[in-house]
């Protein structure tokens, strides 16, 4: 355990999947790590807790692809050092109106980076996917292989124990209440509300639905970050169908490019339930939380019944869990250094947006290499503070929301 006033070369403030991420990386790199977590590790107050996410590569915006497909091959490598799965494997379908703009940047994506897939018409997707799905004549389906589940609080637990194997030190209900400059010898001071302080040659901020308060309180910056709360609802499939909408046939994930974005996943962690949930949330301080209702309620139950084939009950969630997103304006990340007085000795990971989690090994790869090198390996410019200085909304998009929700 880490004593007050003990050095490390890296501070790591909050410990959901992006701080456990790069935790990892830095003391893997026989760095000296602390992470420090306000409440309990594993709790369920943020964005890193629950029975899954999805991941997939077929993003509008084509930057994520690179971040995505690193991922994939680092979730498979960190499976086989811990020794467990939190990946499983699935195709993914992308639907929406065939002029839909979100659909088409998709699709564009594809092309740009040589993504194998397969566009098809309302009938082919009924064809290809057992008659799971019954979607509108004047849609259209992209198709690929890269899909897949991820298994949330599995995936955080995995990176802290790895963390911990390489020598990073953990601890646990340390809200920070401070980052103060040492003008003295260089890095900072980061000080908990139980009167601790500890001294990093550098911190990284993975503070999630907090970050835009820590950042204001430390430095004065006011980051366009979001908090919001969503619900993941899980829909109960009709008695005989089960097996048609499980994890490891050819059920995949999916999401549907409309107004509000519905998302899913294939039934895998409660049986005979399969997740369909909208994209989003209600505003809220993630300090005076309302826990609910959900967002969008009717539209989901009419989503289900039409476009599921009438296969699943749509008469109401057969159970829900709660979730925060971070969300920014253009729903891209924020990867940057603080800048101001803490130079590049704070570097902030946050405002993921609902949409970050298949990422997370890349992050934390990309936090790990700002926070230690000052470079990131990969073109960062999309996530920079810099862009809503230039334009409040944040980076320039022809299409609606349709981020990869992931919930």
């Amino acid at each position: 355990m880490a004593l007050s006033g003990e050095e490390f070369d890296v501070i790591v403030v909050g410990a959901g999947v992006m701080g456990s991420s790069t935790a990892y990386q830095v003391a893997k790199r026989g760095h000296k790590a602390l992470v420090l977590e306000q409440f309990d590790f594993l709790h369920h107050r943020g964005s890193s807790h629950g029975e899954s996410r999805t991941i997939r590569a077929t993003y509008p915006e084509d930057y994520y692809y690179p971040l995505v497909m690193e991922s994939y091959k680092l979730w498979e490598e960190f499976e086989s050092e811990i020794g467990y799965k939190v990946y499983f494997k699935a195709q993914h379908l992308e639907m929406g109106a065939s002029d839909n703009e979100c659909l088409r940047e998709t699709i564009n994506t594809c092309h740009k980076h040589s993504i194998p897939h397969e566009i098809l018409d309302s009938r082919q997707v009924a064809e290809k996917f057992s008659g799971a799905f019954d979607i509108p004549g004047n849609f259209l389906g992209v198709f690929s292989e890269y899909g897949g589940v991820i298994k949330p609080t599995k995936a955080v637990s995995m990176f802290q124990t790895l963390a911990l194997q390489k020598g990073a030190v953990l601890r646990d209900c340390m809200e920070v209440k401070d980052i103060r400059k040492d003008s003295v010898k260089g890095g900072v001071w980061i000080h908990t509300s139980n009167g601790e302080k500890f001294w990093g040659k550098k911190c990284v901020v993975t503070a999630g639905a907090w970050t835009r308060k820590l950042v204001k309180m430390v430095s004065g910056l006011e980051l366009p970050i979001q908090p919001s709360e969503s619900t993941a609802c899980y829909w109960r499939i009709k008695e005989g169908h089960e097996a048609k909408y499980a994890i490891g046939g050819n059920f995949p994930t999916f999401g549907d490019c409309g107004e509000p974005y519905i998302y899913g996943t294939p039934s895998l962690e409660f049986p005979g339930l399969i997740k369909v949930a909208v994209h989003g949330g209600n505003p809220c301080d993630p300090d005076k939380r309302p826990w609910g209702p959900a967002k969008g309620l009717e539209y989901l139950k009419k989503w289900v019944g039409e476009k599921l084939a009438g296969l699943v009950d749509s008469g109401g969630p057969a159970a829900t869990q709660l979730c925060m997103y971070s969300m920014t304006p253009d729903e891209d990340f924020v990867l940057d250094f603080l800048g101001g007085e803490f130079g590049k000795d704070v570097v902030i990971g946050g405002g993921f947006s609902g949409h970050g989690f298949k990422m997370s090994p890349a992050v934390g790869r990309i936090l790990a290499d700002l926070v230690l090198t000052g470079e990131a390996g990969v073109e960062l410019k999309p996530f920079r503070i810099a862009r809503f200085e230039e334009n409040p909304r944040g980076n320039f998009k022809i299409f609606l929301s349709c981020s990869s929700s992931e919930v």
